[in-house]
């Protein structure tokens, strides 16, 4: 059996949103990195429902880039960062060939240096989509702050058995860190509400789900990083639409 998860800590969440009314406008940008593209392309659909916040991916929803076509996203982050247009400066640089194309200001909504997630989320049961949470660097103090910590990453399936999650750290452009991936097979249907945890700080990150520990890293970014939570439909548009996820909680305290 897997080890114990810690407990949430006993004060309040410095900040929590149930998704009730749709995203909160204090805490979340729902545009997926709009300085590497265009408004119209970023910005993503979703909609309130008794079961939580649908992340939506319809029929009409355009690429997120040209050049990364078919791919097409409905995301929600806790701030934004970049530098002037044509620039090479942004939160994110997660493949070659981004520059600026739509500068955004620095707004950081949230953006802690260590503490804890909790979110509760249904993955897409939708072939070609994935449900992903990740905390990115924002960038804004050195390009150099631009690691991520990957709480999960699930590929939509039928059925209720057969599911994995990617977890782990991703080094990007920081050389202070060591990617470190790892693909865990998850013995319950992800398309169900499932409560995921991100610990990080102090040189340590711990991910993981319904309270038991999926992964143990010693290393951890020190910068100060937005969450990230997105649906992706991977591939050639196909089947019915709209293809979802559900965000049905978020808790987040700060430790540094």
């Amino acid at each position: 059996m897997r080890e114990l998860l810690p407990a949430a800590p006993a004060r309040p969440p410095d900040v929590e949103d149930d998704f009730a009314d749709g995203p909160d406008p204090a805490l979340w940008i729902d545009r997926y990195l709009e300085h590497w593209t265009t408004p119209d392309r970023a910005r993503g659909r979703h909609a309130a429902t008794p079961d939580g916040l649908a992340l939506r991916i319809e029929e009409d929803q355009p690429d997120w880039r040209p050049e990364d076509a078919p791919l097409r996203v409905s995301h929600l982050q806790t701030g934004s960062f970049s530098g002037p247009v044509g620039s090479t400066r942004g939160t994110h640089r997660h493949r070659p060939g981004l520059t600026v194309r739509t500068a955004v200001p620095l707004n950081l909504l949230w953006a802690p240096r260590a503490g804890r997630i909790d979110v509760v989320v249904s993955a897409s049961r939708a072939p070609g989509c994935m449900l992903a949470a990740w905390l990115v660097g924002t960038e804004h103090e050195s390009p150099r702050d631009s690691g991520e910590i990957c709480l999960f990453e699930i590929d939509g399936r039928q059925g209720t058995e057969g599911w994995t999650a990617r977890t782990g750290i991703k080094a990007h452009h920081d050389d202070r860190l060591t990617t470190e991936m790892i693909e865990t097979p998850l013995d319950f249907d992800a398309g169900a509400p499932h409560a995921w945890a991100v610990l990080w700080g102090d040189g340590e990150t711990v991910i993981g789900c319904d309270g038991r520990v999926v992964q143990r890293l010693q290393q951890s970014p020190g910068y100060p990083m937005f969450l990230m939570l997105d649906l992706f439909e991977i591939g050639p548009p196909g089947g019915s639409y709209p293809k979802t996820a559900f965000l049905h909680s978020m808790r987040g305290w700060r430790t540094a």
